[in-house]
């Protein structure tokens, strides 16, 4: 079966960069579709020319602007339609070089990936060419996603150049992801339910003359009940619904013992300090037993669930 690609563009502010993204996919690609977010800057105008001569591209405006996760929603759909076998994100500013389409396909095809994204941490060149600030702050949101999304082997979570599978893509709940930056991120999570296989690919890191909307220390502050909240349900779905192992005995066991060291021991330590008096050797261990106990099994739990993403 020949396998179908489509390249889904979401269009916002792009103006000076979108012809040029256009015109630089090679042509083994299928489908293009460039989805205008309601762009005040009116983007499309800059490649009306090509979509009326060109019978791969396909244009889609928004009446209202609704965030990059509602254009590449909308973008999937598409290609949904349009049957592509995989379905590619580029944004429309240029950043995003077409010489790693070959080596996103081949990762598709022959490792048998569900979804491919990007990496710039994946090089020591590239993580000194990259500002510092950018660097700490992507750092930080890793981790977090990490946990959050139960990916413990990929990396850069808000790179914008992914790929997806119409064996995952057509599982998605398009309607229920996120609308806003946090979308990239939300990908991840939903594609954990289904336990999809997910991949890095190397890749060169841009900034010059675009400026990224995208604030990673304003991130941090705006996605962390988010991620929270994914966290939770990712874990309560994977060890309590879908599946039962040794990690959800090490959670049930050293969850309540963590929250009643922790809280008996604050409350000797209140005490003490009211009594102004030392509490006994014997009590004092009553409440770091059990917290020691929790650590132990929460780190084993963490060690099953990095060892489960690794095997699959």
């Amino acid at each position: 079966m020949k396998t179908t690609t489509a390249i889904v563009i979401p269009c916002y502010k792009v103006k000076d960069h979108i012809r040029s993204v256009v015109t630089s996919i090679p042509e083994f690609i299928d489908h293009i579709i460039v989805v205008d977010d309601c762009c005040p800057e009116n983007s499309l105008e800059q490649i009306s020319d090509l979509a009326q001569t060109n019978s791969k591209i396909t244009t889609i405006s928004h009446q209202k602007n609704g965030g990059v996760g509602a254009a590449m929603a909308t973008g999937y759909k598409k290609a949904l339609e349009q049957g592509a076998t995989i379905t590619i994100k580029m944004d429309g500013d240029g950043q995003m070089a077409p010489c790693y389409l070959p080596r996103i396909i081949e990762l598709m095809e022959n490792k048998k990936c569900d979804y491919v994204k990007g990496n710039r941490f994946s090089s020591k060149r590239i993580l000194s060419e990259m500002p510092l600030a950018r660097l700490i702050g992507n750092s930080g949101l890793s981790f977090l996603v990490k946990f959050a999304s139960g990916y413990w082997n990929v990396m850069d979570p808000t790179n914008g150049y992914t790929a997806i599978h119409i064996r995952a893509l057509k599982d998605l709940n398009l309607n229920k992801l996120s609308s806003d930056y946090f979308f990239e991120i939300d990908m991840l999570c939903q594609l954990n339910y289904q336990t999809a296989k997910v991949r890095d690919f190397s890749m060169d890191a841009k900034y010059e003359h675009q400026n990224s909307s995208l604030n990673v220390f304003h991130s941090l502050n705006l996605f962390t009940l988010k991620l929270l909240h994914r966290f939770v349900k990712r874990l309560f779905l994977q060890y309590f619904i879908l599946e039962f192992n040794m990690a959800t005995v090490y959670m049930l066991l050293g969850i309540p013992l963590l929250v009643f060291g922790t809280i008996f021991g604050g409350v000797l330590w209140a005490e003490s300090i009211r009594n102004s008096s030392a509490q006994p050797l014997g009590t004092i261990m009553l409440s770091v037993l059990p917290v020691l106990i929790s650590l132990n099994m929460l780190t084993h739990a963490i060690h099953i669930d990095i060892s489960r993403n690794y095997d699959n």
